[in-house]
């Protein structure tokens, strides 16, 4: 099949050019947030304090337009915070108050600020696309992506989010701080950026056009045996203690058609799987506590593994 990619190239563009007006750089954290709209997964982006994390997401939901809601998560939230509750009138009667999570855009802000408990409000709706109330199912909107932040686990009045929540993200991103060059740019636009005019460039149909079309794209039997080599030999460690589940392996599957499109191809390369494999991975990886103690991280696994795995040849 060859897929007409000049023709649905242009909104991705148009998200990207958009996006550009106000995050200077960062390309790798809007090429995930573009693979992970065009993939209907969700999103996790890491970074210190001012690193611009609220800032790219709330811009990316204005952009994709929709409907947005922003959780700005605490530790004192309950799970009906996010999913909404039913009232009870004194007659008897009830009616559903929906919470936050019904919206085809939602920003988890600092997600690991909240407990466990309330973190797992989110679990339903990021597998399912619905949440069950007291035995009642209500579906989500379409499109529907979450697009969260964390600061990193350590820091003052953090919750470590569970490995059944990191296995929701399809992606993990980190936000950097932007380096002397950007952080000029920064400062010679920030009057723009204290209020930036963002607009709405895609509509729903075309989103659904993307990925649609992402669906086409050609994944050989040699890569697709590749993936799941990198999942098994990952699994495998000696220095793991849980291994990615085969939503990692979904995710590069999914990701690599994503970042092949993107790219101006309607087939898949190893590159592709290469490029994404810290980010669908690094955070579905728990690290044996001895190896930590030597400085081993789930990147550098994934980077020997990387290493490892032999590179299917192109026919």
């Amino acid at each position: 099949m060859t897929l007409n990619v000049q023709s649905m190239i242009g909104p991705a563009t148009r998200i990207w050019e958009e996006m550009s007006k106000v995050v200077i750089g960062k390309e790798d954290v809007k090429f995930l947030l573009l693979v992970s709209l065009l993939c209907r997964g969700h999103i996790l982006i890491e970074g210190l304090p001012g690193s611009g994390k609220t800032t790219m997401a709330k811009t990316f939901a204005r952009i994709i337009g929709g409907d947005f809601k922003r959780i700005q998560f605490t530790p004192d939230m309950l799970p009906a915070d996010v999913t909404g509750f039913y009232l009870y009138a004194p007659t008897g009667t009830s009616r559903f108050v929906p919470g936050p999570i019904f919206a085809n855009v939602v920003l988890a802000d600092e997600l690991n600020r909240t407990t466990p408990r309330t973190q797992a409000g989110l679990l339903e709706a990021m597998q399912e696309r619905q949440v069950t109330i007291e035995g009642e199912t209500h579906p989500l909107p379409s499109p529907f992506m979450v697009i969260a932040s964390q600061v990193p686990y350590g820091s003052q009045g953090t919750f470590p989010l569970t490995e059944v929540q990191n296995d929701r993200f399809m992606f993990r991103a980190w936000s950097d701080y932007p380096g002397q060059a950007n952080e000029e740019k920064v400062l010679t636009q920030i009057d723009y950026l204290d209020e930036p005019d963002v607009a709405s460039v895609v509509d729903s149909r075309e989103i659904k056009g993307l990925q649609d079309t992402v669906k086409g794209v050609h994944v050989s039997e040699k890569v697709k045996n590749y993936i799941v080599q990198l999942v098994e030999r990952t699994r495998g460690d000696r220095d793991v203690l849980i291994g990615p589940s085969p939503r990692a392996s979904i995710g590069l599957y999914k990701g690599a058609r994503a970042s092949a499109f993107l790219q101006l191809r309607d087939y898949v390369l190893p590159d592709d799987i290469k490029h994404l494999a810290r980010a669908v991975l690094g955070h579905r990886i728990v690290v044996r506590p001895e190896a930590e103690m030597d400085d081993i991280t789930p990147d550098k696994v994934v980077d020997k593994v990387l290493q490892e795995v032999p590179v299917p040849k192109e026919d």
